[in-house]
């Protein structure tokens, strides 16, 4: 369906967001969430899709949240918005979701990037949660997953000063997965991401929410979340046709079943 705040592609096995409000520099409102959010959820359902890459230009993944529109909403205007809301509903995609971030992604973009399971950045990109300098502070996350990913020190620069981390910085702490030039980093995104929808689709899903298990459960929950999801594989037709082709010394069919 046509949206008006991003835009939607198919590339093989792997569903394309690009956020699309360029002369705001991709600033993220409640509209384009809401787009954002339909669209996730589509080749979310979508059984030809493994895969799915969310992407701004080249000089802005996103740089922030729309300030214009929240600037004068009171306590109780912002706890009933949906909004913040939003960014917890990429937590319910089962398929790998991956951010291909070039330029700024500061503040809601910042987050909106860690929400992804991995990211792939430009050199040029850069991330801030520059929230303290209007008044306030991330809303949607940043706080928690900079600190998983960065740890406490940085995390706390980063909030309560303003500190900002450039693409080689990003690498170094554990924030994205590669670096590459900025005329690249939407074809590896797509590229990583089509590897991984080639693989089979159930361990995948079944990887993806094991690993973010670890971040919410305690050590001997989450083995016990690992092993169950490990035993439940044995029942798809996957595990057997991998398993099959393997010993054959073939390349597996997946069927997603």
């Amino acid at each position: 369906m046509p949206y008006t705040n991003i835009l939607t592609e198919t590339r093989g096995r792997v569903g394309l967001i690009t956020l699309n409000r360029p002369q705001a520099l991709n600033a993220l409102n409640a509209a384009l969430l809401a787009e954002l959010n339909e669209a996730l959820a589509a080749f979310d359902a979508d059984s030809a899709i493994g895969a799915i890459v969310i992407a701004g230009s080249e000089r802005a993944f996103a740089a922030g949240a729309d300030i214009k529109s929240m600037a004068n909403a009171s306590e109780a205007e912002m706890r009933s918005s949906p909004f913040i809301a939003s960014f917890d509903n990429i937590r319910s995609i089962k398929k790998p979701v991956i951010a291909a971030v070039s330029g700024f992604a500061l503040g809601g973009g910042c987050e909106l990037s860690m929400a992804c399971d991995m990211i792939v950045a430009s050199e040029s990109a850069k991330f801030g949660q520059p929230e303290v300098t209007i008044g306030v502070i991330p809303g949607a996350g940043g706080t928690q997953r900079l600190t998983h990913a960065v740890g406490k020190a940085l995390a706390m620069e980063m909030a309560l000063n303003n500190r900002t981390l450039s693409a080689a910085e990003a690498l170094q702490h554990g924030l994205v997965n590669r670096v590459v030039p900025v005329e690249r980093f939407l074809d590896e995104a797509l590229a990583l991401a089509s590897e991984i929808a080639a693989r089979a689709p159930l361990a995948v899903a079944a990887a993806k929410a094991a690993v973010n298990a670890a971040f919410e459960l305690s050590l001997t929950n989450g083995l016990a979340d690992e092993r169950e999801r490990f035993f439940q594989l044995f029942s798809s037709q996957d595990q057997k046709e991998g398993m099959a082709a393997f010993v054959e010394k073939r390349k597996p069919d997946w069927k997603g079943k």
